[in-house]
């Protein structure tokens, strides 16, 4: 119950200020004139006034509202280290007991988790308290108490407004903690293969005695070791270092641990380059004008890691019409410039229906096998001079080339169809419209017959290749090869083009023939028989590209030097995965029995794993301006009070959470004081006694 008294004016505030003030004025000239009855008169206007004001007393029936306080857990990953999770237990307890001895408080629980559960990395603590105060109305709010080791990644700026109530931190992990992490400042994504890149990079240390102390490292490169050095504390180190290949090149830079460390895991920081080739060289050599030429060098031209050298050859040796040379305004053909001198400066050449009219000379060709054999890449457009005695196969060519012409050419409206083989190649897969049993591009018009030799044949006649497109009759159209250490391509007619120009509903011309180049360039996503792993989240995916029909498990090494097998599913023809939880960070080696590759895994969530000691430095300035407190677990479990607003919130031993003293009303009784006959009659017999002293 509460006493409370209300007014209810019978007149408006305003007349009834301006009433009172002639009143007032009234009576004190009647006093200075000292007139008979002036005091009664002066009292008869004051209770008159009072009954217009109309009081009364209300009478409430409270019903008390609890006050409600958030007890924040961090259960990140760095919660985890050492005793923590157990002095967060130990502290959760004591807490939940604690309120229960006190009168009108609730406890909410809310949790805090690694950032990877909302999308982002680190502890997001101060975001969970915001979703917390949602549901709390800020007049009942009493205070927050975090359980924290201090690393909290979403700290606020110290503002006073933010929070109605006090912050209180109870620190996990103890003041004496050591711990060494390697922290990469500075790093390309990606660099050229065979230059050199700088890596930046420093060793921290918390605890202990740092001065002059330094730190061994090592430096590894897919999972062998580059380099050992000895580094500064807390010095910034430079590391050079040459691409050493194309595609992905994992570089680990380790610390050694030292007495007492709280973890190893952040010892270790990589960081992964991906080697690219600076500027393709290609040659292409077309043995004439025709509609299929512009496509290629458009194709080409359009790539900016590409720079071409392009001839057509508009005027063969043989051709006479009589024109002097000296008049002629083409370019004389640098054979001996192009394939003898620099031909090993090339990642590809490409022959776009070239036949043997006397430009390249035999030894020309042959140079040209034998570039491929030391690791060049050959890709050949055949026409029907393919087909005819003129055909580039009729040459030192031979011993490279896997499809042997058979002297005629077929031409009929057909399809291009993938084979078995071509549904799972990297060059094949996934082409748009390829659907292995009709694919919806369209037609072509001439093929060049061939035949691919057997596997009895006499070595050097031809390469045994593979087929990946199939054209009428099931003849080869695209087909691939390896010579020793150098590839081959063959696209067994000349009329992609028509995809290009929308012919039939087009096609894919300019994603095949960019695969075809770049294969034979070797780019590492087009290999057909490749494993990798690539860390994704919490996790690491293990990729195998295979023209098998089946995979083996694969073992995979962790940096502790513990193995476990993994089954690898099939996802799509020629695509094998598996997905495994990330255990520890470091390079982790895969190998299927015929595959070894490394994958560089970091930390799933390298904020959490970063810095990782115990620390008030983060929450001091927040935890002030909210009149709160920072105490540690480890020197005892402070006491909880509950205190009225404007007084400190903590002490030795001791911590407070606000008593707003918040209501409900539940009903109001109304008693009225000048409305009662009683307070009428009083009145009369006022003014009555007022008339009375004034008639005398």
């Amino acid at each position: 119950m509460n006493w409370t008294i209300s007014y209810q004016p019978l007149l408006p505030l305003g007349l009834l200020i301006i009433l009172a003030a002639i009143a007032i004025t009234l009576t004190i000239m009647a006093l200075y004139v000292r007139q008979r009855g002036a005091l009664l008169r002066g009292l008869s206007l004051a209770c008159l006034f009072a009954a217009l004001l109309n009081p009364g007393i209300n009478q409430e029936n409270r019903q008390p509202l609890s006050d409600i306080a958030v007890l924040l857990i961090d259960q990140s990953t760095s919660q985890s280290i050492a005793k923590r999770s157990e002095q967060t237990t130990q502290a959760v307890k004591q807490l939940k007991n604690a309120v229960t001895g006190l009168n009108n408080l609730e406890l909410r629980t809310a949790i805090v988790t690694s950032g990877l559960s909302t999308g982002t990395d680190g502890t997001h603590a101060f975001k969970a308290l915001q979703t917390a105060l949602q549901d709390i109305p800020p007049e009942r709010y009493a205070g927050t108490i975090l359980i924290t080791d201090g690393q909290v990644h979403d700290v606020p700026p110290p503002r006073q407004s933010d929070y109605s109530g006090p912050l209180h931190v109870l620190l996990t992990g103890s003041q004496k903690e050591r711990d060494r992490r390697v922290l990469i400042e500075s790093a390309p994504k990606f660099a050229i293969v065979g230059e050199s890149l700088t890596i930046k990079f420093k060793v921290e240390q918390w605890g202990g005695n740092k001065t002059g102390e330094r730190a061994l490292v090592n430096i590894a490169i897919d999972g062998k070791q580059f380099r050992q050095l000895q580094v500064n504390i807390g010095q910034s180190v430079k590391l050079t270092l040459d691409v050493p290949h194309g595609g992905q090149n994992i570089i680990e830079i380790s610390a050694n641990a030292f007495d007492g460390e709280l973890s190893r895991q952040n010892n270790r920081a990589i960081t992964i380059v991906q080697g690219v080739r600076d500027r393709l060289q290609v040659l292409l050599v077309s043995g004439k004008p025709h509609p299929g030429e512009r496509t290629w060098r458009n194709l080409l031209k359009a790539d900016p890691s590409v720079d071409l050298v392009h001839f057509t050859i508009l005027r063969p040796p043989q051709k006479q019409d009589g024109t002097p040379i000296n008049e002629l305004s083409l370019i004389a053909f640098p054979t001996r410039e192009l394939f003898s001198k620099k031909l090993h400066e090339f990642d590809l050449v490409i022959f776009d229906r070239y036949a043997r009219h006397g430009v390249l000379p035999g030894l020309y060709l042959y140079n040209i096998a034998e570039y491929v054999k030391n690791g060049g890449a050959v890709l050949v457009a055949a026409g029907p001079d393919y087909a005819g005695p003129t055909s580039i196969y009729h040459s030192p060519l031979a011993d490279v080339l896997p499809a042997i012409p058979t002297g005629t050419v077929t031409l009929t409206p057909f399809r291009p169809q993938l084979t078995t083989e071509g549904s799972r190649h990297p060059i094949a897969r996934n082409l748009k419209g390829g659907n292995i049993t009709k694919p919806d591009w369209g037609k072509w018009f001439r093929l060049i017959d061939t035949e691919r030799p057997n596997a009895s044949s006499a070595p050097g006649a031809a390469m045994t290749g593979t087929t990946l497109m199939t054209g009428p009759q099931e003849k080869p159209l695209l087909l691939i090869a390896r010579a020793q250490k150098g590839r081959i391509a063959q696209l067994m007619s000349d009329h992609s083009w028509l995809w290009a120009r929308g012919y039939d509903g087009g096609g894919p011309q300019a994603e095949l023939l960019r695969r075809m180049a770049h294969w034979l360039m070797r780019e590492p996503d087009l290999e057909e028989e490749k494993l990798t792993g690539k860390q994704n989240a919490k996790q690491l995916v293990i990729s195998r590209q295979t023209m098998a029909e089946q995979t083996s498990p694969v073992t995979i090494t962790t940096p502790s030097g513990k193995t476990r097998k993994v089954k690898l599913q099939q996802q799509k023809p020629g695509l094998w995965q598996a997905r495994i939880e990330i255990a520890e960070a470091g390079i982790h080696k895969l190998q299927d029995g015929t595959k070894t590759t490394f994958a560089g895994v970091g930390s799933p969530d390298p904020r959490e794993t970063g810095q990782i000691h115990s620390t008030a430095r983060h929450l001091q300035k927040t935890v002030t301006a909210t009149g709160g407190s920072i105490k540690r677990i480890e020197n005892g479990i402070p006491r909880l009070a509950m205190l009225n607003p404007g007084r400190a919130l903590a002490g030795s031993g001791w911590i407070g959470l606000k008593a707003n003293g918040v209501y409900d009303v539940r009903s109001i009784t109304a008693l009225p004081l000048f409305s009662t006959l009683l307070a009428l009659a009083a009145l009369l017999a006022l003014i009555c006694a007022m008339w009375y002293r004034e008639g005398r």
